[in-house]
């Protein structure tokens, strides 16, 4: 049932023709993690979160299928030049870094693997799969440093990102680690 070869992909750029899709996987995956119980997970407010983030001009989502059955999702948003995303960064990091013009950095939002389809490569496969039709700079992303204790971002350290600061973007959400990389990595 699980393999990464029989992988196929879906681009989308209008959330409602996926949002319930979104919405199951979010439960459910979060949901085996034990996490619905807390209110930054909730799926009230990450639906909320899923529609500032789909009503931003550049937003796309990548669904991974294996044959009828989707197995994961990713999906992101470039920061335009209003964005609030570099505030609160602990340390605070340098204007000429945090500039943004819309097209220099892609915000990876969420990338969430059914457990079948887990530690085989899935979320990476996502990952890049997204990232091939970028046309940004570089992409940024926000992780939990306690989740699997620190198993996960390590992960994402594997994948070529570095932990550029920390920051609590919700009174309610944990404090994140705030991880960089190129789009592209030779």
């Amino acid at each position: 049932m699980t393999g990464t070869n029989a992988l196929t992909f879906r681009h989308v750029t209008d959330v409602e023709d996926v949002r319930q899709l979104l919405l199951d996987i979010h439960v459910e995956v979060r949901g085996g993690f034990g996490m619905m119980d807390r209110p930054f997970y909730a799926v009230e407010r990450f639906n909320e979160r899923l529609s500032r983030y789909a009503s931003r001009t550049g937003w796309e989502s990548v669904i991974a299928y294996q044959s009828e059955e989707p197995v994961g999702y990713a999906f992101a948003t470039p920061l335009g030049a209003d964005t609030a995303w570099w505030e609160d960064m602990v340390p605070p990091l340098p204007d000429h870094y945090v500039e943004e013009t819309g097209i220099r950095t892609l915000a990876l939002n969420e990338i969430l693997v059914r457990a079948p389809w887990r530690r085989i490569g899935v979320a990476r496969r996502i990952h890049e799969e997204l990232l091939a039709g970028r046309n940004e700079q570089r992409v940024t992303l926000l992780v939990n440093p306690l989740v699997a204790d620190g198993r996960l971002q390590a992960v994402y350290e594997a994948w070529g990102y570095e932990q550029i600061a920390t920051q609590q973007p919700f009174p309610d959400s944990p404090v994140f680690a705030v991880m960089m990389r190129p789009v592209r990595i030779a």
